[in-house]
């Protein structure tokens, strides 16, 4: 005898499964990270560091499940991804140990402990992101932790090199039309996935193009990073200097691959509106007047902290509800 089960409401039919999901976004980010790679001076040292990120956080994932005697579902990808952005968020000279670490608390604290694929409150790959940036800042931001970009000018010191954040932070506020060029193509200093923004934006559109993800957080995100820099920003009025806070830093990877995670972003259309806004204005005002040069990461993580509530007052209206008095 069969069985018809029927669950509650709503009913969603989609021929889209998870790992389908996880692959387009690792074919999305794959070119970003090879460029980063190939573009930063320590090369081997980052392929090498991106490896065990994402051989770590697969077997955390695993290792955990089995611990928990639960299905073991590393074949959905979800693993790889973190591991991949994980290592994206790192510098170039991190020492091995490091994406062992930042993947036990992105995937056994921020994801597994709390149920799993779906039921993390905030983005793995950034809350590792954020412990290591917080239990080892100066490997993580140190002048050590950057080099010069493979292409740089000869008379650049790839050994004091700071990031375009940092000597934008440090008051180095003139932005000529070849540091827009320098940013969007790669050729600065940064973490591994960070640096080359047209691939990255590449990257997001395939993403929106495949549906994967929703136009609206990335694009409101980077319009309230520029407009607010724009009337704000270390030189107001400078559409130049705005330009450049965009394809600086970690905004793209940020906006496109990290603050529209499924699990730790509204899923309401105003909802994503309003978390795009807040990223971008919790970004901006970091940048210019927080302890460090970049604001993407914590942005992201306090928003996440809000989707709930963002959710909650957003969600549409039942129809034929009755207001209670």
């Amino acid at each position: 005898m069969n069985k018809l089960v029927v669950s509650s409401t709503p009913h969603i039919r989609s021929n889209e499964s998870v790992q389908r999901i996880m692959l387009d976004v690792i074919i999305a980010l794959t070119p970003a990270c090879v460029a980063g790679i190939i573009l930063h001076n320590h090369s081997l040292n980052a392929l090498i560091t991106v490896a065990i990120s994402i051989i770590a956080c697969v077997l955390f994932e695993a290792g955990f499940q089995k611990l928990a005697k639960q299905t073991v579902t590393i074949s959905d990808l979800s693993a790889v991804v973190t591991g991949l952005l994980l290592a994206m968020n790192l510098p170039e000279t991190s020492p091995f140990w490091m994406p062992i670490v930042g993947a036990f608390f992105s995937i056994v604290v921020a994801k597994q402990v709390f149920g799993g694929l779906g039921q993390n409150f905030i983005n793995p790959a950034l809350a590792g992101r954020a412990f290591l940036l917080a239990a080892y800042p100066t490997k993580m931001t140190g002048s050590a932790a950057f080099t010069a970009p493979k292409f740089a000018a000869s008379a650049v010191d790839a050994a004091t090199y700071a990031t375009p954040l940092t000597a934008l932070k440090e008051g180095g506020n003139a932005v000529a039309s070849s540091d827009i060029i320098n940013g969007f193509l790669g050729n600065v200093g940064g973490t591994i996935g960070e640096t080359c923004a047209v691939l990255l934006i590449l990257g997001g559109i395939y993403l929106i193009a495949r549906k994967v993800i929703s136009w609206r957080i990335p694009v409101v995100y980077i319009a309230t990073v520029f407009i607010f820099m724009l009337i704000f920003g270390r030189n107001s009025g400078n559409i130049l200097g705005a330009v450049n806070e965009l394809f600086v830093g970690g905004l793209m990877l940020g906006a496109f691959f990290m603050a529209t995670d499924y699990a730790s972003s509204p899923v309401t259309p105003v909802g994503q509106l309003i978390m795009g806004f807040g990223c971008g204005l919790l970004t901006s005002i970091i940048r210019l007047w927080g302890g460090y040069p970049e604001g993407v990461s914590y942005s992201i993580l306090l928003m996440n902290l809000c989707v709930p509530l963002i959710d909650r007052f957003t969600e549409p209206k039942i129809f034929g509800e009755v207001k209670k008095k």
